[in-house]
């Protein structure tokens, strides 16, 4: 059965030669929403999570909130595996695919098709599944000859729009955003907004952070509000959206 246990975790990012980087640790001091906490003279130790415990079931649709820097991010990236605590364990039972950064690992020299394939390979698509999808995932990037053209000599927008097909193509147990996805001109973007909704609500369990009291609230059942690495509030959408909302 799909879910998240977190026990007791924290994430720590230390800072060697602290004491050649007053400035940057007075900046560090005011950018960041999570513990600074001088080791020594020569380390110092950012907390970007600080003992979070926390249990995800199937059916939640978690909104993460909080000022930049509370840790949603830090958090995010331990759900989705890149970081491993520091501290406490994270147990994650189901395939997890996190739409963070969609652009990683696209290759500016390959071409819209080779990129496509890089992209369903790293989010663990297997060789049959890409044979499977690839084409409805071209047609559906309308990019047309351009698919087989490299990536560098696309606008943007086009980038975008292939780093957006390619990454929504799959249907993950766990689905992780940093922010809703949506790109392109209005046709595409109506489009990019179906595709969202629909992985959305076949997903198991869903973690969005974002910035939108409208979106959470259209897509949540379940709102966590972290400050300085911790949850300060995690409770239904009705209370938790206006005590921090206003």
């Amino acid at each position: 059965m799909t879910h998240i246990k977190l026990q007791n975790v924290s994430v720590e990012f230390p800072i060697f030669n602290s004491t050649t980087r007053s400035f940057k640790n007075k900046v560090l001091s005011v950018a960041t929403g999570g513990k600074i906490e001088r080791k020594t003279d020569r380390i110092v130790i950012i907390r970007g999570l600080d003992n979070i415990n926390l249990t995800l079931n199937e059916g939640d649709r978690v909104g993460l909130i909080g000022h930049n820097g509370a840790g949603k991010t830090t958090l995010l990236r331990v759900l989705s595996g890149i970081y491993t605590p520091t501290q406490g364990h994270a147990i994650i039972h189901g395939q997890a695919v996190s739409l963070i950064n969609i652009n990683l690992g696209i290759d500016p020299d390959a071409t819209g098709r080779q990129n496509i394939r890089l992209r369903c390979a790293m989010m663990g698509m297997t060789p049959q599944e890409i044979a499977e999808k690839i084409e409805d995932i071209c047609e559906f990037t309308d990019l047309g000859e351009f698919l087989d053209v490299p990536l560098r000599t696309y606008s943007t927008g086009m980038q975008l729009r292939l780093a957006f097909s390619a990454s929504t193509s799959i249907k993950p147990e766990i689905l992780i955003m940093d922010e809703w996805l949506s790109t392109g001109d209005e046709n595409f973007k109506e489009r990019a907004n179906q595709r969202m909704q629909s992985l959305v609500d076949s997903t198991k369990i869903l973690i969005l952070a974002s910035h939108s009291k409208a979106l959470l609230a259209k897509n949540c059942n379940r709102i966590i509000w972290l400050e300085h690495g911790r949850i300060k509030m995690d409770g239904q959408p009705q209370d938790v959206l206006p005590a921090y909302f206003g």
